[in-house]
């Protein structure tokens, strides 16, 4: 009987049996729909499960880390929660929008669709669809002046900024998929990442805190992920993404992968994303 960690088989059938209904589905797309099908939010997050072995669902397996008990969700006054709403900055193109809903707190990030978060204290919440946590740190005056994100191994901070410095910031992110031109640096920066990955030594200098971590913490599934697709052929620049990054296809020997990447002002990488490619 087949499980998780026959999910590249289990696509291979999908993929076979659609494409002998005339339902045409690229390799990359089957994994995705077996992901979901299994319960998990994506591929990466699959394939990191099948590299580890754990046979528990995700949100489970993170519940239970360390023998830590299943979290539980508390009541806290709306006065908090109202506290935390507003705007939260992940880089220059992108922003975390919180907003209350009743007794729980719901995320957005520029180009991602809601998130809903409740809470195990005062000052920490978690998500129950993904494998995600929340910290804040509250003012004086009980209005949250950062927070942490807590998912894929790293711990993101964002700053809390107004409605007009949020609003500048989407401006010039809907100018930069206006624009659809890739960044200068990126494409260097992206060739240097995936060596640094292969290798196993990436330049954590080159990198902002958050993703270093996030990183350092994924670095065995992202090397065992990008040895399985070989050297690199090409590098092609697709356009600009919903968040204002650079979205690339690489081409490997024995297969594709997609990459999103942005650099900070000083030409650090802010963001790197990876998915397979068809």
């Amino acid at each position: 009987m087949r499980d998780f960690r026959d999910a590249k088989a289990m696509a291979q059938t999908l993929r076979e049996a659609l494409n002998a209904k005339s339902v045409s589905v690229t390799h990359s797309e089957s994994l995705e729909l077996i992901a979901k099908i299994l319960g998990f939010h994506d591929w990466n997050v699959l394939a990191a499960k099948i590299q580890s072995g754990s046979t528990k669902p995700p949100l489970q397996e993170a519940a239970e880390h360390n023998g830590e008990p299943a979290r539980k969700e508390v009541a806290v006054g709306a006065a908090i929660l109202d506290g935390y709403a507003g705007f939260y900055q992940l880089n220059d193109h992108a922003v975390l929008t919180m907003r209350r809903d009743g007794s729980h707190l719901v995320t957005r990030l520029t180009g991602q669709g809601e998130v809903s978060f409740y809470a195990e204290s005062h000052t920490e919440f978690f998500a129950k669809a993904v494998n995600a946590q929340i910290s804040f740190i509250p003012g004086t005056n009980g209005q949250a002046i950062s927070l942490t994100l807590h998912q894929g191994g790293g711990n993101i901070p964002m700053a809390r900024i107004d409605g007009a410095a949020a609003q500048a910031i989407a401006d010039k992110t809907a100018e930069r998929v206006k624009s659809q031109s890739a960044s200068p640096g990126t494409e260097a920066a992206l060739r240097r990442l995936i060596d640094g990955i292969t290798s196993g030594k990436p330049n954590y200098d080159e990198m902002l805190s958050g993703l270093a971590e996030a990183t350092r913490h994924q670095l065995p599934t992202l090397q065992s992920g990008l040895a399985e697709l070989g050297a690199v052929e090409s590098v092609r620049f697709l356009g600009v993404g919903a968040q204002g990054d650079d979205v690339y296809s690489v081409r490997h020997e024995t297969g594709a992968s997609h990459w999103r990447i942005s650099l900070d002002p000083g030409g650090k990488i802010s963001t790197a994303w990876v998915t397979p490619g068809p």
